[in-house]
């Protein structure tokens, strides 16, 4: 069991944010389970874990932040770095072992439109 029941990130624009998270996280088994139109929570199995929103008031200035994502495998880590790639992510670390953090320890990177350090890791090997 996590110890966070949901995170939340705030995005300047929510129609881009959500395009990209719908392809960038489908190859994990995320996707959007809840969607009011400017704030929208992914999850799995029925609950909305990763809510995005943009300010309802306009702001486009956002404090960027890292999130990390379970993956269920190592193939799952693969993919979710290839779909957020061609959801237009930026890379900012390749699939691989990181060793430095634990010798399972099996992630990916990648900058989402706004910025924010979007990861996927596999603990098991």
């Amino acid at each position: 069991m996590t110890i966070i029941d949901h995170v939340g990130i705030q995005v300047s624009d929510y129609g881009r944010a959500k395009a990209f998270y719908e392809k960038a996280l489908a190859p994990l088994g995320i996707t959007l389970l809840r969607d009011y139109g400017h704030v929208g929570g992914f999850g799995r199995e029925g609950k909305p874990e990763f809510w995005l929103g943009a300010d309802p008031g306009g702001s486009k200035e956002i404090q960027k932040i890292h999130v990390a994502v379970v993956a269920r495998n190592r193939e799952e880590v693969d993919s979710f770095y290839k779909a957020a790639l061609a959801a237009g992510g930026r890379d900012n670390g390749s699939p691989g072992l990181r060793p430095h953090y634990h010798e399972r320890y099996y992630g990916a990177f990648v900058l989402d439109p706004d910025g924010h350090n979007v990861e996927a890791v596999y603990h098991g090997g």
